[in-house]
C-alpha cells in the first residue's frame, strides 16, 4: 500500500517494460512519478525496483508511440511530454544486427540502435577496419516475393552462413583499442600499414565466384524504375535505427552509398578495397550497371586472375613490406616536389597544346555522319577549323572544357576510339562527339580533356601519368595477346567461365568459346599483383558511363508526368522515363544552394546563370534525395590534412535540410 503523500494531485502511475537480456520477453514495472522527475532519476528508481544484479549502463528508455529515445537524462517527464498513458521500454541501446557486407557475406554485430545511423555506420566500419566510413551507409533489402515461397529457399543458400562478431574484436579480432595508428602530417594517412596494426583479416579475402546455377537464381533484369525502388531503401543518416523501424536481428545491407572514394591507398585499405571490389563485381555480374561485351570479358578476366591469386597468395601477416624511416620519406618527398616544380616549368613551356585531324559530330546532327576537322587543344579550350591551313584564322567554334564531363566511347576490338563531351550551358549540358584515329591519339586527348574539365592544363604534372594510365587500360581491354605470347591452350585450363560473366552473356556463348575469350583478355593482366588487379577492376568500374548514378522517380515543377532523376557524384540528370535518355544535366560545381519545403515535400535547387529547378519525389521521401545531394557536397570538402576526423556536424548541416 502506498502512503497518502505519494498520491499527490500531480503524481501518476507510469508503466515501463524492462528488457533484461537478449530474447527475453521483458517484465513490466509500475512506478509512481511526478512530471518534474528527470529521466536520470526515473531510471534510478526503476533499477532500484528491479533489484537485479546486472550492468544497466547500456540501457536507455524508448518511447514506442512517439518512436524516440529519451536520451537527455536531465530533461523532465513534463519536458518530454510523458504522461500516464505513455508505454515506455527500458532496453539496451546496443542490439545485434545482421549486416550483409558488399561481398554478400552476413555478419551479426552488436551496434547502437540509439545513435544516428551516421555514427552507427562509423562504429561498424571501425570494427571491420574500413576507413572513410562516410562513403558507406545502410540499405534496407528490397522486398522479394520469392522469399515467401518455400520452394525458392535455394535462392539464398550461398549466403545463409552468418558470422557472429563482437564489436570490440570478438570473433575476428579486427580492432585493437590499445593500438592506435599514428598519422602522417602531410598525407593524413596512417603511418603504418593495415597488416601491422590489425594483423590478418578475413574481410580482406575475396569470395569465390558462385556456380552458374546459383548466379542465375540471383540474376534479375532491372528497369530504371526497379533501381529507383531499391534506392528508396537508404536509411536516414540523421535518425537512429529504432526510429526507422529497425529491430534487433533485422537484416540490412552495408554498401558504398557515395561513389566518391577518397584517398584509396592499397597500403592501408586492404579491407576497403576488397569490399569495393566485391560491390563492383556483383554490380557487373547482376547487371546492375550496363557494360559492353568487350568490357564484360575484361571484367571476367580480372575476376579469374583475382580468384587464382587469392587461392595461391600467402597470408598478409607474412608481408615483406619494408620499414621506411619517416624522416627519410619526408626528405625524399620534398626533394621530388622541388625537382617536379622545375621540370613542370620546362614541360609547361614545351607541351601545352595538342593538334590533330579528328572526326567531329554535335549531338543535334546525329543523323549526319562524322566530319573531319583540324582540332587544336590549348590550355582548357578546344578550337576546330575547316582544315590545317586555316588554323591561323578564326576557328569555326571554340569549346570551353572547364566543368565539362568526359565520357569514353571506345571499342578496342573494332578500333573505335571516341569521346563524348558534355559541355555546361545555361540550361544543362551540350553533347558533342569526337573520334580519334588510334590508341595513342585517344589517350592524349582524353587525358587533356579530363584535366581541362578540372580547370588544369596539359602542363600539370599528372598529365603524363594520366596518359599512361589510359593506355594501360586500353591494353587491358584488348582481347589480342601481346606480341611474342602464344594463344592460350584452352584444353589445359580449368575454368568454369560462366561464373565470371552475367547469366545473360553466359547464354550467348558455348563454354569453350567463353573460356577462350576470357583467356585472351587475361594475357594483358597476367602480371598484375592481387591488389593491383582489384584496383584495376575498381578503376574499370568507375570508367563505365553509368557508374555511381542512383535513380529516383520525381515530378518536376510545372510537369504533369513522372520522370527520373539520376544523382551522380558530380551531377544531376533529368531522364525521360519512357526512353531512358537524358534530357538535361546539371553539375554540382554550378550549384549555388538547395533546400527542402517540408510542407509540400519539394526539393528546390538553384544553379549559376539564374537556373532553378524544383521537384517532388514520387518513389521515396524527399529527405533521401536531399541527403544524397548534400552528402556529395560534404565529400567534396574532404582533404588529407584532416587526419581522418569525421566532421559529423557539417554532414548533418548539409544533409538535414532544416536551414
Amino acid at each position: 500500500m502506498a502512503t497518502a503523500p505519494e498520491y499527490g494531485h500531480n503524481s501518476w502511475e507510469l508503466s515501463i517494460q524492462v528488457d533484461q537480456r537478449e530474447g527475453d520477453e521483458g517484465m513490466k514495472f509500475k512506478l509512481r512519478v511526478k512530471g518534474d522527475l528527470h529521466i536520470g532519476g526515473l531510471m534510478l528508481k526503476l533499477v532500484e525496483k528491479i533489484k537485479a544484479p546486472q550492468d544497466w549502463s547500456d540501457h536507455a528508455i524508448w518511447w514506442e508511440k512517439k518512436s524516440c529515445w529519451l536520451l537527455k537524462t536531465h530533461w523532465t517527464l513534463d519536458k518530454y511530454g510523458v504522461q500516464a498513458d505513455a508505454d515506455l521500454r527500458y532496453t539496451p541501446q546496443h542490439k545485434p544486427l545482421c549486416i550483409q557486407l558488399p561481398n554478400m557475406k552476413t555478419i551479426k554485430l552488436p551496434v547502437s540502435f540509439s545513435c544516428v545511423v551516421f555514427k552507427t555506420v562509423a562504429e561498424i566500419c571501425k570494427a571491420l577496419n574500413i576507413r572513410r566510413s562516410e562513403e558507406l551507409s545502410l540499405l534496407k533489402p528490397p522486398d522479394d516475393p520469392k522469399k515467401k515461397k518455400k520452394k525458392d529457399k535455394g535462392t539464398e543458400s550461398a549466403f545463409d552462413d552468418i558470422l557472429n562478431m563482437d564489436m570490440a574484436g570478438g570473433a575476428l579480432g579486427l580492432y585493437s583499442k590499445t593500438m592506435t595508428p599514428t598519422y602522417d602530417p602531410d598525407s593524413g594517412s596512417p603511418a603504418s600499414s593495415t597488416s601491422l596494426w590489425f594483423g590478418e583479416n578475413p574481410m580482406m579475402a575475396c569470395q569465390p565466384n558462385l556456380p552458374p546455377e546459383e548466379l542465375a537464381k540471383l540474376y534479375k533484369p532491372l528497369t530504371l524504375e526497379d533501381k529507383a525502388a531499391i534506392n528508396a531503401g537508404w536509411l536516414d543518416s540523421s535518425r537512429s535505427l529504432m526510429e526507422q523501424g529497425i529491430q534487433e536481428n533485422d537484416r540490412l545491407l552495408l554498401r558504398f552509398k557515395y561513389h566518391s572514394f577518397f584517398d584509396l591507398n592499397p597500403k592501408y585499405d586492404a579491407v576497403r578495397i576488397t569490399q569495393l571490389y566485391e560491390q563492383a563485381r556483383w554490380a557487373i555480374l547482376l547487371e546492375e550497371i550496363d557494360c559492353t561485351e568487350e568490357e564484360m570479358l575484361m571484367f571476367a578476366s580480372l575476376q579469374y586472375h583475382i580468384c587464382k591469386l587469392t587461392l595461391s597468395t600467402e597470408p598478409l601477416t607474412n608481408s615483406s613490406e619494408p620499414e621506411i624511416d619517416e624522416v627519410e620519406a619526408a626528405l625524399s618527398n620534398l626533394e621530388s616536389t622541388l625537382e617536379g616544380r622545375n621540370y613542370d616549368k620546362l614541360y609547361s613551356a614545351l607541351f601545352t597544346y595538342l593538334f590533330n585531324s579528328l572526326l567531329y559530330r554535335p549531338k543535334r546532327l546525329t543523323l549526319k555522319p562524322y566530319k573531319e576537322y583540324w582540332f587544336v587543344f590549348r590550355d582548357t579550350t578546344i578550337s576546330y577549323y575547316k582544315n590545317k591551313e586555316s588554323a591561323n584564322k578564326e576557328p569555326i567554334e571554340q569549346l570551353h572544357l572547364r566543368g565539362c564531363e568526359v565520357i569514353p566511347d571506345v571499342n578496342v576490338t573494332e578500333k573505335k576510339f571516341g569521346l563524348k563531351l558534355l559541355l555546361p550551358t545555361a540550361d544543362g549540358m551540350n553533347e558533342i562527339y569526337i573520334r580519334c584515329d588510334n590508341e595513342t591519339q585517344y589517350s592524349k586527348w582524353k587525358a587533356a580533356c579530363m584535366l581541362a574539365s578540372k580547370g588544369k592544363t596539359m602542363a600539370y604534372s599528372s598529365y603524363r601519368t594520366e596518359v599512361k594510365k589510359i593506355q594501360s587500360f586500353l591494353q587491358m581491354k584488348s582481347l589480342a595477346p601481346p606480341p611474342g605470347q602464344a594463344a592460350p591452350d584452352v584444353e589445359s585450363m580449368e575454368m568454369n567461365a560462366e561464373c565470371f560473366v552475367s547469366p545473360r552473356y553466359a547464354k550467348k556463348y558455348k563454354t569453350k568459346q567463353l573460356t577462350t575469350r576470357i583467356l585472351e583478355a587475361l594475357h594483358n593482366i597476367s602480371q598484375l599483383s592481387l591488389m593491383e588487379a582489384k584496383m584495376r577492376f575498381i578503376q574499370a568500374w568507375q570508367s563505365l558511363p553509368e557508374f555511381g548514378i542512383k535513380y529516383y522517380i520525381v515530378r518536376f515543377r510545372g510537369s504533369k508526368k513522372d520522370e527520373l532523376l539520376g544523382i551522380s557524384y558530380n551531377k544531376l540528370i533529368r531522364i525521360d522515363m519512357s526512353t531512358g535518355l537524358p534530357v538535361t544535366t546539371w553539375r554540382f560545381s554550378n550549384m549555388k544552394q538547395w533546400n527542402v519545403n517540408w510542407e509540400i515535400k519539394q526539393v528546390t535547387i538553384e544553379f549559376d546563370q539564374s537556373v532553378s529547378i524544383a521537384f517532388s519525389c514520387q518513389s521515396c521521401d524527399c529527405k533521401v534525395v536531399h541527403e544524397y545531394i548534400g552528402g556529395y557536397i560534404f565529400l567534396s570538402t574532404r582533404s588529407k590534412d584532416q587526419n581522418e576526423t569525421l566532421r559529423e556536424e557539417l554532414f548533418h548541416k548539409l544533409t538535414g535540410g532544416q536551414d
